[in-house]
């Protein structure tokens, strides 16, 4: 009970962090943004990816496991500032990468996992999907240099 509250906790706080940023960047003259957005570094060697499902798959029906990898890296939630690390987020037939110099954005085509997630299960109708990850750090800023994905095609059908 005591690691549910925990997680909770860290929980709001993302939230709450998340939101600062927002409103900062959102009351900031245009030419301040880029003194407001500070990105994190990240190792050259870091790399995202795809663990499941595999590039071409064809997945029977709706509910599709993607688990997520990181390597050069760890996982650490939306909130904690903790070098070398980050969050993942899920593009889902998301047109083109987020801006890297501000926060990832959330809707359907930009899933967060700001709590440490390594894995999701989605459920998607019959179509065609492009899933790529894009690693964040605590406020939801893509890294310097980024940690990004592949792109991964599956069909579901």
């Amino acid at each position: 009970m005591k690691s549910f509250w925990l997680i909770a906790l860290i929980f709001l706080v993302s939230c709450q962090r998340a939101s600062d940023i927002s409103t900062t960047v959102e009351d900031t003259p245009q030419s301040d943004v880029e003194q407001t957005m500070v990105r994190s570094t990240a190792p050259n060697n870091a790399m995202a990816y795809i663990i499941e499902p595999e590039d071409g798959a064809v997945i029977p029906s709706g509910t599709v496991t993607v688990k997520f990898g990181l390597s050069g890296m760890g996982v650490a939630p939306a909130g904690i500032d903790f070098p070398n690390s980050g969050h993942h987020h899920l593009l889902v037939n998301a047109m083109d990468l987020p801006a890297m110099d501000m926060p990832i954005p959330t809707d359907s085509s930009h899933l967060h996992f700001g709590l440490g997630q390594t894995e999701t299960s989605l459920e998607l109708s019959p179509g065609s999907y492009t899933l790529q990850l894009v690693l964040g750090d605590f406020a939801h800023i893509p890294h310097d240099p980024p940690v990004v994905s592949d792109p991964v095609m599956i069909t579901v059908e």
